[in-house]
């Protein structure tokens, strides 16, 4: 079981460890912004909101835009604690966990709602338990870090977009690869086109970061 070092107080805006305690700074407030919007969007569709705008639910249009604001801050707070020189362990350890917990909750509710099939999450799930697995033996042989490859940056913009735009579910049809079936045209059409191949890329390329990601750390397994 791995510790807890830390435990968050946003009250008084403060990060306490087991030794002592800091002044968090605007990148981790805005890292630990994004944890907290997670279970604001999980929750949404249980209040049961009627009515849709555009043809689109109204539920789902909330979840998208509090996962559009989530997705925002995760490129607003690496900017900010790069040019700012804010770069903190606690950073580094929280923001990559706050990244999964948002993709996977948006994916749980899209899979909830049979517009998503679950092996695109379990792939998803496996690849960041793998990948998590190898920076824990990383830390512990002496700190490597693995350079992210261009699949990696590609999963992520991709599945960013594919989310986004599973979420715009014009009359319910949004269904993943459900122009094969036909019966859609127009803009209910093109939306399921270009959210199943962003998600089909995305998948890919989740795969494919994977595996460079356990290629390039190959040395840590060295004495299998």
């Amino acid at each position: 079981m791995i510790p807890l070092y830390f435990f968050i107080n946003i009250r008084y805006n403060k990060v306490k460890f087991d030794n002592g305690e800091i002044k968090m700074n605007l990148p981790n407030k805005l890292t630990i912004l994004r944890i907290l919007l997670v279970p604001v969007m999980v929750i949404v569709p249980f209040f049961n909101i009627q009515g849709t705008f555009l043809n689109i639910p109204i539920t789902y249009l909330i979840i998208n835009a509090i996962f559009i604001i989530a997705s925002i801050t995760d490129k607003l707070d690496g900017y900010l604690a790069r040019s700012r020189n804010q770069v903190t362990n606690f950073g580094k350890f929280l923001d990559p966990i706050a990244d999964k917990i948002l993709v996977l909750a948006a994916m749980l509710i899209l899979i909830e709602d049979g517009n998503l099939p679950a092996w695109i999450a379990i792939i998803v799930l496996t690849r960041e338990f793998a990948v998590s697995g190898y920076r824990l033996i990383a830390v512990e042989q002496g700190g490597k870090v693995i350079a992210a490859s261009i699949w990696g940056k590609l999963k992520t913009v991709t599945q960013m977009i594919a989310i986004i735009l599973a979420f715009i579910n014009i009359n319910g049809t949004n269904i993943f690869c459900n122009f094969i079936n036909g019966g859609l045209s127009g803009i209910e059409l093109a939306i399921n086109i270009l959210t199943s191949t962003f998600m089909i890329i995305s998948t890919i390329a989740t795969i494919f970061s994977g595996w460079d990601y356990i290629k390039g750390g190959k040395d840590l397994l060295k004495d299998m």
